[in-house]
């Protein structure tokens, strides 16, 4: 299933924020730098195409759909990021083109970059 960019950096964040804990919207608005009502909007948006689910507390869990989407693109933004650390990018600078790749690259493009990388073991 194909989502667009913004549910894709949603469902990303929840599942890095997750690793620490329980996620809170505010966890999310708070690690986006996203308003609260705007995060609000989107995770009504994600539940309503079952990508998460929300308790009673106000917890969010991703659901099957939305954490291999999350971990797609966590693997995708990892590898980009890493690969351009070793390429001699400074890691901030890194860390933002690789935001950018990790969208726009197709899936045969990606899976054809993993392989070359791992071929040549870069990571």
């Amino acid at each position: 299933m194909r989502t667009n960019e913004s549910a894709e950096n949603y469902l990303e964040a929840i599942l890095t924020l997750s690793r620490s804990g329980a996620v809170r919207a505010v966890d999310v608005a708070n690690e986006l730098a996203y308003t609260k009502p705007s995060v609000s909007v989107a995770m009504k948006n994600l539940r309503q195409s079952g990508h998460i689910v929300t308790n009673r507390d106000g917890h969010i869990t991703l659901t099957e759909s939305g954490r291999k989407i999350a971990e797609a693109m966590y693997e995708r933004h990892t590898l980009f990021s890493d690969w351009l650390v070793l390429l001699g990018v400074d890691r901030e600078t890194a860390a933002g083109d690789a935001c950018r790749m990790e969208h726009v690259l197709s899936e045969k493009s990606f899976n054809a970059i993993k392989r070359h990388i791992t071929a040549h073991e870069y990571k």
